[in-house]
């Protein structure tokens, strides 16, 4: 018996169904799920025990793009390059997870609240924004934003901050909503902006006056809380040392330390000379711990009281602690973990007192910041990061 060819209608439904196919493989191509290259891992362990013996350098990650102050979180140590992010185990530095992109270029990232916000830019401006879970590399939340080309991300407790040197986005990092916005004031230019337990803080610049302004925004309203302005020298190099606890702000030699309230200014702190263990570029580091702010500046890491300003002790060190390094001893004494050149000191924030001492071979380049992830010695660089154990 001979075979009769099918009826023309099945030849047309076979030609469609294969362009559908065609069509969607070329869409598929050209998509960011195509370009995309992501893994998740399983939520680590933390140990509970606190860093002892001598510790070790076992491994060390460089990166081209910059660290952000913060890269324990989750128990993972997080580490940004030109096209995503990859989570690393603390204890032996290997991968975990990583997030990459072919079709797009990091803008920046910050990592709180278990979280990793990723900001990327995919022609001339940053426009998505996503967060990762960052113990396991899970995606939270994706969004489209509209964040110039050269915007720089940053973020803290429940805050996202992104800004250029025309205005500032707040993103809350859990709810991926923006917050608020704020324009740089008509004739002004932005010059540095930070974010802390204290607020969002801009420094701007603006035509007719010789002063450098100071403000300082509530993180969840975006309410203006204050506004003040700095009499400085021409030339002199002014920025934000950070808003945590109390606004500091670097200008030339001095650290001029304000209440975050009223932005009274309670302080200005002559900055130790680069005799003292740094060098006169190097950046002031600051961060709040308990009811302190401690600054690392030049080879030394004092506390500040948050509420009057006044200096509570110093003692010279490699890096700052973050709030990351806070723990206990073998005894059980609470304190911060401050790297010093002979070795990592657990500290009481409020007195200084050594309650705790681990000696550290190989001692880390000084400028860094450092993080405890149960007994290990995370040190952040700029452009690097290493882990002790």
């Amino acid at each position: 018996m001979a075979l009769r060819p099918p009826p023309p209608r099945v030849w047309i439904w076979t030609a469609a169904a294969l362009a559908l196919v065609v069509v969607a493989t070329l869409l598929w191509r050209g998509s960011s799920v195509a370009a995309t290259d992501s893994t998740t891992a399983f939520a680590p362990e933390v140990p509970a025990q606190a860093p002892s013996g001598d510790l070790a350098r076992v491994w060390s990650v460089g990166t081209d793009v910059p660290l952000p102050p913060g890269v324990v979180e989750g128990g993972r140590v997080v580490v940004p390059s030109a096209d995503g992010v990859t989570a690393l185990d603390p204890a032996t530095g290997e991968e975990a997870w990583h997030y990459r992109r072919a079709d797009a270029a990091l803008c920046g990232l910050s990592a709180s609240n278990g979280l990793v916000v990723a900001v990327f830019r995919g022609g001339d401006r940053c426009d998505e924004a996503l967060a990762l879970t960052a113990a396991t590399g899970v995606r939270a939340w994706t969004r489209n934003l509209s964040l110039r080309g050269d915007a720089t991300i940053a973020g803290t407790d429940q805050v996202v901050l992104a800004s250029s040197d025309t205005g500032i986005v707040v993103i809350d990092p859990v709810g991926d909503n923006v917050r608020w916005r704020s324009a740089a004031e008509p004739g002004c230019t932005l010059v540095d902006t930070a974010v802390g337990s204290a607020g969002v803080a801009l420094l701007q610049r603006c035509e007719g006056t010789a002063a450098v302004q100071v403000r300082l925004f509530d993180s969840f309203s975006g309410q203006a809380r204050w506004t003040r302005d700095l009499a400085v020298a021409d030339g002199t190099d002014v920025r934000l040392a950070g808003v945590d606890r109390l606004v500091g702000v670097v200008a030339g030699d001095a650290l001029l330390v304000h209440r975050p309230d009223d932005g009274a200014q309670l302080q200005e702190l002559v900055l130790p000379s680069a005799t003292d263990g740094g060098a006169e570029g190097d950046p002031v580091l600051q961060v709040g711990v308990g009811d302190v702010a401690l600054v690392w500046a030049r080879g030394t890491v004092a506390a500040l009281d948050r509420t009057s300003g006044a200096q509570l002790w110093q003692v010279p060190a490699l890096g700052l602690p973050t709030a990351s390094a806070v723990g206990k001893g073998e005894v059980g004494q609470a304190g911060v973990w401050v790297p010093e050149s002979d070795g990592l000191v657990l500290r009481d924030p409020a007195t200084g007192v050594e309650t705790a001492r681990v000696a550290v071979e190989d001692a880390p380049a000084p400028g860094g910041r450092a993080a405890v992830v149960g007994p290990v010695l995370v040190y952040a660089l700029p452009d690097r990061v290493a882990g002790y154990r």
